[in-house]
């Protein structure tokens, strides 16, 4: 593997790359991960959040893992060493970690250090796509104890991000139901599909629509497949059974997380046929009903 030189531009990207090649060292030693975790004088445990780049290394600790692995290389000891300071600074979004789990910090800023990104939304429009008013009606619908200030944060994070990856590949699956179930008013929802449509038109946008009329393929919650390119490896970030995201980084679950988009790519609408779906929509947005009509009218 070769290590970059200099830091990537999020701390969560360093943490996350440096965990990798520490933890493909320890394998290509064959050392179980306790072994190396009794020489470093931690428990397992710690040393798994390192080598998953959930939590940031000493620099006391990376020097006594690459003396164990018998790493000589000046070059890769310096640059190991500087992914390992450059890792336990905060990231970009650090700011929010009164509103966001520690899991989600971290999803964001492996984000916004991916050169392609691929995902499967099946509820909303995924954030990468939203407007600010559907942002923040969708942040609202989601944690409902929020205050307006507070979905004000949430909604000016996702602005980042889209600012953040302006001019990488974006390849979305968007199930139907995320078109037409209404998120925030019916100027809300029209303003967001018609945007949506003009993403199809922008280079590096790929969005294809998976029809309500098409039998699901695959049963899956919503995920995210992040590459980096050659330096580092591809990341997956899906929703756990509490709705919380959980990132996957084992090569052989990332795999079967492509595999999946692959066949809901393979069943949803070419990217024209979804781009004109899409405007005929935002032509005719579904009205919220009213909540004496419904008893599951949005609040």
């Amino acid at each position: 593997m070769t290590t970059a030189t200099a830091p990537p531009a999020d701390p969560a990207v360093s943490r996350h790359r440096l965990g990798a090649r520490l933890r493909e060292l320890r394998q290509e030693h064959r050392m179980r991960l306790d072994t190396a975790a009794a020489a470093l004088g931690v428990v397992p445990s710690t040393l798994s959040r390192i080598e998953t780049g959930k939590a940031p290394a000493r620099a006391g600790y990376v020097r006594l893992l690459l003396d164990l692995y018998d790493v000589d290389d000046p070059a890769e000891r310096q640059a190991l060493a500087g992914l390992a300071a450059h890792g336990r600074q905060d990231n970009w979004c650090a700011g929010a970690a009164d509103l966001l789990a520690p899991e989600a910090l971290r999803y964001l800023g492996l984000e916004s250090a991916a050169t392609q990104i691929r995902l499967f939304a099946a509820q909303t429009i995924p954030g990468l796509l939203q407007t600010p008013d559907y942002a923040m009606a969708a942040w609202q619908a989601a944690r409902p104890g929020l205050t307006a200030a507070q979905a004000d944060r949430l909604a000016g994070l996702t602005r980042h991000r889209q600012h953040a990856g302006a001019g990488r590949a974006l390849h979305a699956v968007i199930d139907e139901a995320a078109l037409v179930r209404p998120v925030g008013t019916p100027r809300i929802m029209a303003g967001q599909l018609a945007h949506l449509a003009r993403a199809t038109d922008g280079t590096g946008v790929t969005v294809q629509v998976l029809p309500l009329a098409v039998p699901w393929p695959v049963l899956s919650p919503p995920f995210a497949l992040l590459t980096f390119g050659t330096a580092d490896p591809e990341t997956a970030c899906a929703a756990d059974p509490a709705g919380r995201p959980a990132l996957i980084t084992a090569a052989r679950a990332v795999r079967a997380r492509a595999a999946a988009f692959d066949t809901l790519a393979a069943a949803a609408l070419p990217p024209g046929p979804s781009a004109a779906l899409i405007t005929r929509l935002a032509g005719h947005p579904r009205p919220a009903p009213d909540r004496e009509g419904s008893p599951h009218a949005a609040a």
